[in-house]
């Protein structure tokens, strides 16, 4: 059975956000060929939806299709369009989400979490949006809690991701939590992206640069990652870049969006999971190469990251 995805088009809607889910979904397959996602485009009724470029789309299906599917795609449409001046949904996106089953997983690309917190499923619950749009986002919906500096938030059965091409990084996360490594690899490769990107959106807000020509921490970066299996320190790091470790602190999550600590932590849980899905190494080697000192540890990280124990991701991931 192919995983079902239904993308929400709604008048308004950015062309390359509606196109990632699609594109990212469509590219993952298995080893011998085969589609694992089944996606279909769905507006608040079937024909013609206005884009926000110089050309319309026409879809297929209307709000029905969002009944029965596995998970629902809200990529970006203004957010003016998606929800009223008191963050109310307007009644026929509202009508569409009541179609929507309780076990379904719900995704937003961009300004898509706004329809997600005018309806309410954002309550209570850890979200992000486009950078730009954070401050609105907040005033209309403090009872969500937002992550303004993440590319993406994976809550389970609800992940939204921040703006444009953070959609692309929140799909390939899905594939990978739903297939695997590998498979999102595959997919990634075809679609000629990185797999996963470090850091978070404040990398990519206009901001100063502290002084022309300043140094970066690109260098202890791929240090680093050719001695992830050994025991690496903020002093390690700092040294390597020839800066004091606050400088090194400040700049590092200037340039990644994670402190240094943070980014070691991804680095090893990357590699763990790529161990675990390829190699016959035993649970307690794949935790000295990939740095975690203990099987305790790397037991700890992954559940953090992934909710699952390493013999439980090596059970459902291992190629």
């Amino acid at each position: 059975m192919t995983h079902r995805v239904v993308v929400l088009a709604r008048h308004g809607v950015i062309p390359f956000e509606l196109s990632i889910p699609a594109r990212i979904f469509g590219a993952a397959r298995t080893a011998d060929g085969r589609q694992l996602y089944d996606v279909r485009t769905c507006g608040l009724a079937a024909g013609t939806v206005r884009t926000d470029a110089d050309f319309d789309v026409v879809v297929p299906h209307g709000p029905e299709a969002l009944t029965g599917a596995d998970t629902v795609v809200i990529p970006a449409s203004y957010e003016t369009t998606s929800v009223s001046r008191d963050g109310r949904l307007p009644a026929e996106l509202a009508a569409a989400f009541e179609r929507i089953e309780q076990k379904t997983r719900l995704v937003s690309i961009c300004t898509g979490a706004f329809a997600l917190a005018a309806a309410g499923r954002l309550d209570g619950r850890p979200a992000t949006t486009h950078w730009r749009s954070t401050g609105r986002f907040a005033e209309l919906f403090p009872q969500v809690k937002l992550d303004p500096d993440v590319l993406f938030v994976d809550d389970g059965d609800i992940l939204t991701s921040a703006g444009v091409a953070a959609g692309i990084d929140l799909c390939l996360h899905i594939v990978r939590r739903d297939f695997g490594t590998a498979v999102a690899n595959r997919a990634a490769r075809r679609c000629l992206v990185p797999p996963w990107r470090d850091g978070g959106q404040a990398q990519y807000v206009d901001q100063p640069v502290p002084e022309a020509a300043a140094p970066t921490t690109a260098g202890a970066r791929t240090w680093a990652l050719a001695r992830l299996d050994q025991p690496l320190t903020l002093d390690d790091l700092a040294s390597q870049q020839a800066m004091s470790v606050r400088t090194f602190t400040r700049r590092f999550r200037q340039e990644n969006g994670v402190s240094p600590g943070q980014w070691l932590i991804q680095q090893r849980v990357d590699r763990a999971r790529h161990l675990l899905e390829d190699s016959d190494l035993t649970v307690d080697e794949v935790a000295r190469r990939c740095g975690f000192g203990t099987t305790a540890s790397m037991r700890q990280h992954l559940r953090a990251s992934l909710g699952v124990s390493p013999s439980g991701y090596r059970r459902t991931f291992r190629s």
